[in-house]
């Protein structure tokens, strides 16, 4: 298969239980490079832990996870698998961008030292490129007058796109976004979305938890329905939204839309 026919992402009975309890019971599931997936399903089915588990926050207690070809987390040998260190883990995850619902930024650090934090503490970046490159992803998620800000001088939405900016000041692969809008004013919701619509149309493999349907139904190309740690639906958005085949996507729908 060629690095073009790799799918970004490849779950492949993906199991997690958090001491007793099961929180994902074999989720097997693909992203294509370029694609936008989007998240669905009611609170506890599981979509952060998955998404955490893409990143490798979260490690995987069955099943297998390959992001771009390589195999999250871990080093098959002689058909075993040896959980990866933590430094090996990281370096794995330098290449994927995440956004949490809650925006991580340092408080100390105005929003320009926020996104150049990681390229040089961690790529070894120059001081000088790292701002140039800071200065135009900031202006790229329409923060370009508030770089020298610090959070606290920052509304919600305003972090959340700083957020989005730190993520890609690390050139990633793939961007994860966890319910980047649920803790935010309504009013404030629209301006993060316009930023992750563009990226997405920049051609950004993305996988995005979401309560957002217009956004899931206007930009995802896949849309996928967990509930209980399982997938129960997945489908085209407009066509899944429009006419969900089972039960229970219907009734999660009818709360919904």
């Amino acid at each position: 298969m060629s690095s073009a026919e790799t799918p970004m992402v490849l779950a492949d009975r993906v199991c997690k239980s958090f001491g007793s309890v099961p929180v994902l019971k074999g989720i097997s599931l693909e992203v294509a490079r370029g694609e936008v997936t989007c998240l669905i399903g009611p609170s506890g089915s599981g979509k952060s832990t998955f998404l955490r588990c893409v990143n490798h926050l979260d490690v995987v207690n069955a099943g297998r996870l390959y992001v771009d070809g390589d195999l999250i987390g871990y080093r098959e040998r002689n058909g075993k698998l040896y959980e990866m260190s933590a430094k090996d883990a990281a370096t794995q995850r330098r290449d994927i961008g995440m956004v949490f619902q809650h925006f991580n930024l340092f408080p100390h650090r105005t929003a320009l030292e926020n996104v150049i934090e990681a390229p040089i503490q961690v790529k070894k970046q120059q001081r000088a490129a790292a701002v140039e490159r800071a200065e135009y992803l900031l202006e790229r998620v329409g923060l370009s007058d508030r770089a020298d800000a610090y959070p606290a001088q920052l509304s919600g939405g305003q972090q959340q796109r700083v957020a989005i900016a730190r993520a890609l000041a690390m050139d990633p692969k793939l961007m994860l976004f966890d319910e980047p809008t649920s803790a935010l004013d309504p009013e404030l919701v629209g301006d993060v979305l316009k930023v992750m619509r563009e990226l997405a149309a920049s051609g950004m493999t993305m996988m995005v938890v979401t309560h957002e349907m217009g956004f899931a139904r206007e930009v995802a190309d896949q849309l996928v329905f967990m509930d209980g740690g399982v997938v129960v639906e997945k489908g085209d958005p407009r066509e899944l939204l429009a006419n969900p085949q089972e039960k229970r996507t219907r009734e999660f729908l009818s709360k919904l839309l």
